[in-house]
């Protein structure tokens, strides 16, 4: 089990806070390290795992055990938080790599509004004037850009594990406001309905089943690289179908 940093641990006075902090170190570790599967190199996951202790000690001094929530499920949503707070501070993507996957996020809303269904990935490459294979690369180079946690596929309040979380840049609405109206939540379970079977599989095994981007590639028989590529394509698609709300 990990320790917690020094430059923390004066922080509080508390027992019970310290006592949280330490048994839950592995869960800012599990989440950093599934961040870091869709992340650029140049981001260190030790840097990840610091703002995520951060975050686990901050959900530690401010958790109510009278709410009715787990702590793990507090927890998570403050640890998460903090760390795509830290992304965006840094941030961390390339211009290009940000503009171009603005371009394709654009080109699948336009492109599906005139087909009036999901759009093929050789249809969206045509729309963009690319191959098909400088279009999955350009997917591969995004990859990133949207960070995505959404709650499991239930309807009910209560057995949902965790809520949605997107990266946006500065300036504009604040996600968590966004993702904590029942309307919204609504219109994102709707969406992940609307995509095509295969991208409907990836989103599944990665946020619902947790498995990582090498297990999904062997249940679906592809490289890892290629499950990357799905995973981007699928959340391009989903915030196009959900512009009106971002």
């Amino acid at each position: 089990m990990s320790r917690i940093p020094k430059h923390l641990a004066y922080q509080t006075d508390q027992e019970p806070v310290a006592e949280d902090v330490s048994r839950h170190t592995g869960l800012v570790k599990r989440i950093a390290y599934q961040m870091m599967s869709r992340l650029p190199a140049s981001v260190e996951i030790d840097d990840l795992i610091q703002v995520g202790l951060i975050g686990l000690m901050e959900a530690a001094r401010q958790f109510d055990p009278l709410q009715g929530v787990l702590f793990e499920t507090f927890a998570t949503q403050r640890i998460r938080g903090a760390m795509l707070d830290e992304l965006r501070r840094l941030d961390w993507l390339p211009r290009q790599a940000r503009k171009q996957a603005k371009q394709i996020e654009d080109a699948i809303f336009r492109l599906e509004n005139q087909l009036g269904r999901s759009a093929q990935e050789s249809e969206i490459a045509a729309f963009l004037e690319m191959d098909l294979e400088s279009y999955q690369q350009a997917l591969f180079e995004c990859k990133g850009h949207q960070i995505v946690y959404f709650e499991d596929f239930a309807t009910d309040k209560e057995e949902a594990s965790h809520p949605a979380e997107m990266l946006r840049d500065e300036g504009q609405v604040n996600p968590i406001d966004i993702l904590g109206e029942d309307q919204f939540r609504s219109a994102l379970v709707e969406a992940i309905k609307t995509l095509p079977e295969r991208d409907q599989m990836v989103m599944s095994l990665y946020y619902e089943q947790e498995l990582n981007l090498r297990e999904i590639g062997e249940v679906l028989g592809v490289t890892e690289s290629r499950v990357c590529q799905l995973h981007t394509q699928a959340v391009s698609r989903l915030r196009s179908k959900l512009k009106l709300w971002l």
